[in-house]
């Protein structure tokens, strides 16, 4: 790579960290970056996965404190974001790019809508437990499980938005505040990513999975001082504001996905 080209996707990491650790869809960012130095499409999302890894570590680390009590959360829905994003890294290794062109803007324009929704869902969510005195119940676990295992199969497999899915599939999901729920994201992605950034590396080894390591470096580089931006700063923002954010960067990832 010349130097621009080191500069610019140095750069597009820090911006795709802070992203993510703020609303999500980083690699809309990182991922044309790769692509326009040169990288072919599978080696481009390959190591796109794997250098935003550092990224998801950052954010979840700066929003530590919001995951004070979402102990069970994180083991139940982690362990399911685990299993999708091993699912979908194998998907990526198998299947066609146009198996989920069709359906990810589906996908990305219903969280949105999600998240526009959250506050009264969850409103009309609590009030029926309530009156129904089943709040805390084991099965309210069930369904945000299996939205992270769906949700970590897309990430695994490309990953775009799969923050802002994720994200509003917890609003609706899981009683809780903005930024808590962000928090659980950041980690639940990191899982996603994590997994199948291994699962990419020791394919690698064998000849198996195409990397190309100094792009992957130096995402990883700038996702990890962007994610530790995003987590100290992203708090800070309005509840209101962060949602609003959300749906602009997601009706621009949809127009993105559309249009590619």
């Amino acid at each position: 790579m010349s130097l621009p080209e080191v500069v610019t996707v140095l750069l597009a990491g820090i911006a795709a960290g802070t992203m993510n650790a703020v609303v999500g869809s980083g690699t809309l960012i990182s991922f044309p970056v790769l692509l326009a130095i040169g990288l072919p499409p599978v080696t481009a999302n390959i190591s796109n996965t794997i250098g935003l890894v550092p990224g998801s570590v950052g954010g979840a680390w700066g929003y530590r404190r919001e995951l004070t009590g979402q102990r069970r959360r994180v083991l139940v829905l982690g362990t399911a974001s685990l299993l999708g994003g091993l699912t979908g890294g194998i998907l990526l290794l198998v299947l066609p790019p146009e198996v989920f062109e069709v359906v990810v803007p589906v996908l990305v324009c219903l969280a949105l809508v999600l998240i526009v929704s959250q506050p009264r869902i969850n409103r009309v969510v609590l009030s029926r437990r309530e009156r129904r005195g089943r709040l805390g119940r084991p099965s309210s676990i069930t369904l945000p499980a299996a939205g992270s295992l769906s949700t970590g199969v897309y990430g695994g497999y490309f990953g775009a938005s799969q923050g802002i899915l994720l994200i509003g599939i917890l609003g609706v999901l899981v009683p809780d505040e903005l930024h808590r729920l962000n928090a659980l994201k950041n980690v639940l992605v990191g899982l996603v990513n994590g997994t199948a950034a291994l699962l990419f590396a020791v394919l690698w080894v064998a000849g198996d999975a195409p990397v190309a390591w100094g792009a992957a470096a130096l995402l990883a580089v700038g996702s990890l001082t962007g994610g530790l931006l995003g987590g100290r700063y992203g708090r800070l923002l309005p509840p209101a504001f962060l949602r609003g954010l959300i749906v602009v960067i997601g009706l621009f990832a949809v127009v993105q996905l559309v249009a590619g």
